[in-house]
């Protein structure tokens, strides 16, 4: 997939294309539906391209109303492509954008950078400065322009009625819930980030742990224990881990300020990821995050988790 982070970027000559429009804040089912469509629309040899940004628009115009990300923009890209989108255009979501006028939108990016012939948006879509543009807006634009606009319905989970969403993702990983957030998504919930050394204490007690840097991207889910994969995605080979992950402030040592997400790779204990960017894939949770009396009480829960992660991921 070719990643294009201005229009400027595009070269001339670039298209005919399709496009489609979004957030695409976890690349989930209802994204992914949109995305499918394009893919169907483009099948005569157009360019299937996706424009998003490399943050949430609330997070520039109303940052008190802006949600947590699913994913960080570099989960965005790898599960855009996997999804098969040929091109991305990643803008840079900042003031100056937020100010350009919609028709100015749409003839930068939309007609002279990807040639578009048609643009696929859902019906919350809005765009330009002061979110003037709406669906109808573009679909004018779009006669005068030589595209058209395809509104895409939402997509609607059968087993409860509700339209598919970030924010029931973000509920459902806050609540620990990781199999309603995996149906969402089409995947396993998964956070990215790199290795750093922590205090050391699961060494000590037989259990070593990679420890995720707290500027990781993508959303954390509840505090406790899971099962899980480690993927190390340093270099171009990709290995996976079988891994109990705990996710919490260590309340039986209660000397950590800040949530940690630390991985258990079952069975290795000279594995060295110092350094390394990895994947962390959330399967199932085992049990929420304890306060255990004493080291010795901690050690018998810790064994069992190791047994219990082992039998799910079997």
């Amino acid at each position: 997939m070719i990643v294009f982070r201005d229009p400027a970027e595009v070269p001339v000559g670039f298209g005919p294309s399709v496009v489609a429009i979004g957030k695409f804040d976890g690349v989930h089912t209802g994204h992914r539906a949109v995305i499918d469509r394009a893919r169907i629309e483009a099948a005569d040899g157009a360019q299937v391209v996706a424009v998003t940004f490399d943050r949430n628009p609330l997070s520039v115009l109303r940052p008190d109303r802006c949600p947590p990300d699913v994913i960080g923009p570099h989960q965005k890209l790898e599960l855009l492509e996997r999804a098969g989108v040929d091109a991305t255009l990643l803008l840079t979501f900042d003031a100056t954008l937020a100010a350009l006028p919609a028709d100015e939108f749409v003839r930068r990016v939309l007609v002279e950078a990807l040639s578009a012939r048609t643009v696929l948006v859902g019906r919350d879509f809005r765009f330009g400065a002061g979110g003037v543009g709406d669906p109808a807006l573009l679909e004018r634009m779009g006669v005068d322009h030589g595209f058209r606009v395809d509104v895409v319905d939402d997509v609607r989970a059968v087993h409860a009625d509700r339209r598919v969403s970030s924010t029931w993702i973000r509920e459902a990983l806050a609540a620990g819930d990781i199999a309603t957030a995996s149906r969402l998504l089409g995947r396993a919930p998964s956070v990215w980030g790199e290795v750093v050394h922590g205090l050391k204490r699961g060494r000590e007690l037989g259990y070593p742990t990679a420890n995720l840097s707290p500027d990781l991207e993508g959303f954390v889910p509840a505090d406790g224990v899971y099962a899980g994969w480690l993927i190390d995605i340093e270099g171009a080979r990709r290995i996976s881990y079988p891994a109990a992950i705990s996710i919490g402030t260590n309340p039986t040592f209660d000397d950590v300020d800040s949530r940690q997400v630390e991985v258990y790779v079952l069975d290795e204990t000279d594995l060295d990821l110092y350094g390394h960017h990895v994947e962390v894939r959330f399967v199932e949770r085992i049990r929420p995050m304890t306060a255990f009396d004493g080291v010795d009480a901690l050690l018998v829960q810790m064994a069992d988790d190791v047994e219990r992660v082992r039998a799910i991921l079997r």
